[in-house]
């Protein structure tokens, strides 16, 4: 990556891949085991998926909580202003209780592609994430 316009391409293509659940380095399927469970490496590029480190999901975490949390806003405001001036409180209420649930085990696997996407971005691999 040469310049910012190179670098914002494959920021863009990185969280596209990612948004689909691909490898964000070279775009291949099947970078999770089960839905949460993200494998160790990509099976093409051989990319580590975790960067090595011990705590490196934490980013992903942070992603997680900022995604649910504004699908959760978002489906809120847009009930309320559809539904205006009798909103269905006992239905928001108990929905959002269960979305509030569900929402971060849905978005969780996406939401650490999304932060390995974000991470590759401002840390290039270097031939360490690549080592056996």
């Amino acid at each position: 990556m040469c310049g910012p316009a190179s670098k914002v391409g494959f920021a863009l293509r990185a969280g596209l891949r990612a948004l689909s659940m691909r490898c964000p380095l070279c775009g291949a399927r099947g970078v999770t085991d089960r839905w949460i469970t993200v494998r160790p490496r990509c099976l093409r590029c051989g990319l580590r998926l975790d960067r090595g480190e011990t705590d490196y999901w934490i980013g992903a975490m942070l992603f997680n909580l900022i995604a649910a949390e504004s699908l959760f806003a978002g489906g809120v405001l847009a009930i309320l202003l559809l539904t205006w001036p009798d909103p269905p409180w006992d239905a928001l209420y108990w929905g959002s209780i269960v979305g509030m649930v569900v929402l971060p085990v849905v978005t969780y696997p996406i939401t650490k592609l999304v932060w390995l996407a974000f991470d590759l971005v401002f840390r290039p691999p270097q031939a360490e994430d690549f080592a056996g």
